[in-house]
């Protein structure tokens, strides 16, 4: 007797799944798009960083930090990279955007060259 209310119950409850997984989808979608941006932004900065120290250890042995720079980035992060060697060397890139409507961001990161002497 129990197992025939069981599966009454059970038959009931199975469009009230289809409608909650429905309503809870686009709150996911949204999680995840937002956690894939995240992971783009700190990629991009992950390959500032990089980028900064290869320009720097050019300039330090006299090469073009600029160039040795822009060339440790990943392909597409390059266009819109932005090299200064003022004071040390600065690397700026735009984050990928995932979602074409949000504002673009740029991250950066920059290293000091060794004084003269040091090291």
């Amino acid at each position: 007797m129990p197992r025939r209310r069981i599966r009454r119950a059970a038959r009931r409850s199975d469009g009230a799944v289809s409608v909650e997984l429905i309503g809870v989808l686009p709150a996911l979608l949204l999680a995840l798009l937002i956690a894939a941006q995240v992971v783009a932004a700190g990629h991009a900065l992950w390959s500032a960083a990089l980028a900064a120290r290869a320009g720097s250890r050019a300039a330090v042995v006299g090469g073009d930090a600029a160039r040795a720079a822009k060339r440790a980035l990943p392909v597409a992060l390059r266009r819109h990279a932005r090299v200064d060697e003022s004071d040390g060397v600065s690397v700026q890139v735009r984050v990928p955007q995932l979602v074409p409507m949000l504002p673009g961001i740029d991250v950066g990161a920059r290293t000091a060259l060794p004084e003269p002497g040091d090291g």
